[in-house]
Order: structure tokens, then sequence, then C-alpha cells
């Protein structure tokens, strides 16, 4: 799909140490579609236990799971907004993503100094909301300049530009993200092309301790309090826990996890996360060569889905052979749903469904 999540954070908070782990995770499973595309990106895969079901009805020769890209974004200090710093650097990175997965320090280390001196996680996402707002008010303040004399003309495309400009400025000068604010889809449209930081939807990864990952401590309580005010979604997780995960081989990985009383990985997790806050979803197709999970936007019809796996698919599309993995375990195969009359034919219009298990016909 080509969306991307940056991470972010202040230095030493354990930002690198987790992508680090995540790449490595990838990295090492076979079956994996993992490649690093420049050395702070890395596509890790998107755990989901309906391929397993599938597979144990179609006997396939390889297994591949959704994926999601994750960028490792420089560290940010106050005043990057000002170019403090890898400011700059920062800034330009992190307007190329569509989400944002800021991690914050929630664990105690006197070994681990803070940039901050002390450890508060409500104070670090403070200051790197604030240095985000500054770089947008100023963007925002360059393309309200940029439209307004055009809209004074009477340029419709213009005037719009300008008025979503306008809102812009007012909420960032009062210490607003752009995605508090709410817009009508026309304007959207206005502020994707901005491409404003601060309208991205935000994932708070809490970075615990070895004590931290069953029982939330007080930092942790008070990230999940901020984001339910502000509408983000929270992930706790041990980076330096998945760092010697990821070092281990698959069954040395089960017995270290069964050690600590954890069902998954916190990687697991966060990637699963990571995809639902980009708004993504997934179809799945089964054959004798591999099961697959694809990728694809919630909302999309089938032409547009079946255009994730090739182009030529979309423009070409003719109908879907569609069903539910729920029938598959029912009526044992696609024979048997065929058989039972449980296998739809569905055409252009049709909304693809998360879960959905696909066979495409086309025209080349």
């Amino acid at each position: 799909m080509g969306l991307q999540a940056g991470i972010v954070g202040l230095p030493n908070v354990g930002k690198s140490t987790l992508f680090n782990a995540l790449t490595a995770a990838g990295a090492e499973s076979a079956n994996y579609p993992f490649c690093t595309i420049e050395p702070n990106v890395g596509v890790v895969p998107v755990p989901d236990p309906r391929l397993q079901r599938i597979q144990s009805h179609i006997k396939t020769q390889k297994v591949i799971p959704a994926s999601v890209e994750i960028v490792d974004i420089a560290g940010l200090v106050r005043g990057a907004s000002k170019g403090e710093g890898l400011g700059n650097q920062f800034l330009g990175h992190i307007r190329s993503t569509d989400a944002v997965l800021q991690v914050v320090r929630c664990f105690e280390d006197a070994d681990i100094t803070h940039v901050e001196q002390s450890v508060d996680p409500i104070r670090d996402i403070e200051i790197i909301e604030i240095e985000l707002i500054y770089a947008d008010l100023e963007s925002a303040e360059r393309r309200l300049q940029k439209y307004v004399k055009s809209a004074k003309g009477g340029d419709k495309e213009a005037k719009l530009h300008a008025g979503v400009a306008q809102k812009m400025v007012d909420a960032l000068g009062a210490g607003l993200p752009v995605r508090a604010v709410e817009w009508t889809e026309e304007e959207l449209t206005s502020v994707d092309q901005a491409q404003m930081i601060t309208s991205r939807p935000v994932l708070y990864v809490c970075n615990v301790d070895e004590a931290g990952i069953h029982e939330d401590n007080d930092h942790v309580r008070a990230v999940r309090a901020h984001a339910a005010k502000v509408g983000a979604g929270v992930v706790k997780i041990s980076a330096k826990i998945e760092a010697e995960l990821s070092e281990l081989d698959e069954e040395e990985r089960a017995v270290f996890l069964e050690d600590l009383g954890l069902e998954e990985s916190g990687l697991a997790v966060l990637a699963r996360a990571t995809y639902q806050l980009l708004g993504l979803q997934t179809y799945f197709t089964a054959g004798e060569k591999e099961i697959r999970a694809w990728t694809f936007r919630k909302g999309a019809k089938a032409p547009e889905a079946a255009g994730v796996i090739h182009s030529d698919f979309e423009r070409g599309f003719i109908k879907a052979e569609v069903y539910g993995i729920a029938d598959l375990e029912e009526f044992g195969s696609e024979a048997g749903m065929k058989g039972a009359g449980r296998m739809r034919i569905e055409g252009k219009e049709y909304v693809v469904r998360d879960g959905d298990v696909m066979h495409f016909r086309f025209n080349v």
C-alpha cells in the first residue's frame, strides 16, 4: 500500500532499540516479506491467526502475512521546529509518513540518562506535540499566504485552500493539532495536500521495564489517561525484552515468552495496532502455491482491492469469488462451499470486508 508509520520520541526513550527489534524480528522469519528499503525503513509482518485457520483446510507451500512499513525518524529535542538537533531532518521525514508512533519512556533507570533529567511521559509527549504544532503553524502560514491573493481574485480552488489554511493557522495558534479540527470531506482533500504533521493519527508506545509488562505503572496510567482525552491509542511494550527476543530462534522465543507469562511478543501487538491506526484491513488469497494476506484501505471496492495484487487486476476486473473463513471451516474446502452455495460472486460495487477470501477474474 505504500503507507508508513514513523517512530518518534525524545533521545534515550528506547525508540531505536524498538525499531531494531522490529526489523530483526522481520528479518529472522523466512516466510515474512521483509526488506530494508533504506537504513531507517523496515517492512515488518502483521501476525494474523486467520492465516493458520485457512491453512488448516487448504494445504499450501507457504504463508505470507500482511506487513507495514516502519520508519525510524531522527530523535527530536526541544527547538526541533527551529532547527535544533536534527530538527530539519526529523520534520522532513515525519511529513512523509501516514501515522505517528510516539515512544515514551515509562520506566525508571538511573543508568540511562533522560534528556530532560527526569522521567515524565506526559511532559515528553507535550514537548513533541508543541514542536510539531510550531512546525505546522509555520507551514500553514506559508500556505495561507500562497493562496489568499488568488482566493480574493475569485479562484474557487484557491478559496478552498486559503479557508482551510486559515482554520489550520487558527487551531495551531491556539495550541491544537490539525487532527483536533472538524473538517468537511472537501476540506480534508486540502488538509491531505498540505501534509500537516499534526493531522496524522497517533499511537503512544509506552516503553516499560520487565516489571511493567503485566501491571501498568503510574507512568503508563498517566499516558492512558492522556490518550483517552485526545483520542489516541496506547500500546505497552518493553523494548529491552523485544531486543532480547529478536536474537532468539522461534523455539527459544516461545520458551522465553512462556517464562515471562506472555502469549505473544509486544512487537506482534504493536504491528497490529499500527495496521489499524493506518486504517488498513486484510483480505486473503489461497491456493496450492501460497496463502497470502493482502492489505487494502477500509471501504475499498473489489476492483481497488484487486489492484493491490496488480494494476491489471483492477483495470480488467470482471468479478470476484468470495467466501468467509467460517464457511471454509464449516464445509472443509472450497469445493464443499461451492456445493452448498456458500461461494459468492461479487461485482465492481462490492465493498470488500476484512477477512474475505477472494479469487479474482479479470481480462488482461
